[in-house]
């Protein structure tokens, strides 16, 4: 480490000291820089522009360094600070569950895109929901709308449950189920929507960034990642009331095998959207 604890150091000091230290293993150096001593400091990043130089403590100095530490090694932001901002909403983490990204926003835009003018009796399931991302956050946009969220790994649910609560979105349903096998038999969705796993076992993408800290069980599916694609739609079919709707979200290189599946099993106008930096991320059908 270059930061030295025999004397103390101002904000920006600690900032820049902090982004040189970590320029090496982030592509966002300063922006994590100034989110861990946020962390540290208990304050908002507005705190650390209006104040740089303010003198921070040595105790606090210390903390600071920990957390570079495990920046450095790799350790995603989320994970360290336990929590990630999605669709302007805070979202505690864990590494039960995948971190919430960006491109994930791209899912949630469309779907509320195509049920846009739907405020009253719409009914959606989350599928492997995680940190209850993608349902509490149309959860917000839509208070009208009964929205399950079913996750297989009890931790994960517990983690949604928690978010769901401290979010005050009482109408999300959160229970355990591995897919459709919790979910009632007779009950009809207008909307079924997943972040499954989709990565093959033997992608290198796996050893890097912060992919090689979230659990390999909702990152990694077989068939070269469909397999959980193909299983669930299949089963959606026996779930998705009249023009129901199936949503994928799915590796960039995935668009088509996608479409092809939904398409064989009966869907109709499957179609493929782009994410924010223009590769293929979401695919939607209709029964």
């Amino acid at each position: 480490m270059k930061l030295s604890l025999a004397g103390e150091y101002s904000i920006s000091n600690l900032i820049e000291q902090g982004k040189e230290i970590i320029s090496l293993v982030s592509d966002s150096a300063k922006l994590d820089a100034q989110i861990l001593l946020s962390f540290v400091l208990e304050k908002e990043r507005t705190y650390l522009l209006t104040w740089p130089e303010q003198v921070v403590s040595k105790a606090l100095t210390e903390h600071y360094i920990q957390l570079l530490t495990r920046r450095c090694a790799g350790e995603p932001i989320a994970y360290i600070t336990g929590v990630k901002e999605f669709w302007s909403l805070t979202f505690e983490v864990s590494k039960s569950t995948l971190i919430p990204r960006p491109d994930t926003e791209t899912l949630v835009e469309l779907v509320l895109q195509v049920f846009t003018n739907k405020d009253h009796q719409v009914s959606c399931l989350d599928l492997g929901t995680g940190t209850g991302a993608i349902a509490l956050s149309l959860a917000s946009e839509k208070p009208l709308w009964h929205i399950e969220a079913i996750d297989m790994d009890k931790s994960a649910v517990e983690l949604a449950q928690s978010n769901a609560k401290k979010l005050n979105l009482k109408h999300v349903v959160i229970y355990q189920s591995n897919w459709f096998k919790q979910v009632v038999k007779d009950k009809k969705f207008d909307i079924i929507i997943s972040n499954p796993p989709y990565i093959d076992i033997d992608d290198y993408n796996l050893k890097q960034g912060d992919v090689q800290f979230e659990p390999k069980s909702a990152l990694v599916a077989k068939d070269q990642g469909l397999a959980d694609i193909k299983h669930i739609a299949k089963e959606a079919i026996m779930y998705l009331s009249t023009q129901g709707v199936l949503f994928f979200e799915h590796g960039f290189q995935q668009g088509k095998a996608v479409r092809e599946i939904l398409m064989n099993l009966g869907y109709k106008n499957a179609q493929t959207v782009k994410d924010l930096n223009d590769n293929d991320r979401v695919t939607w059908a209709k029964i």
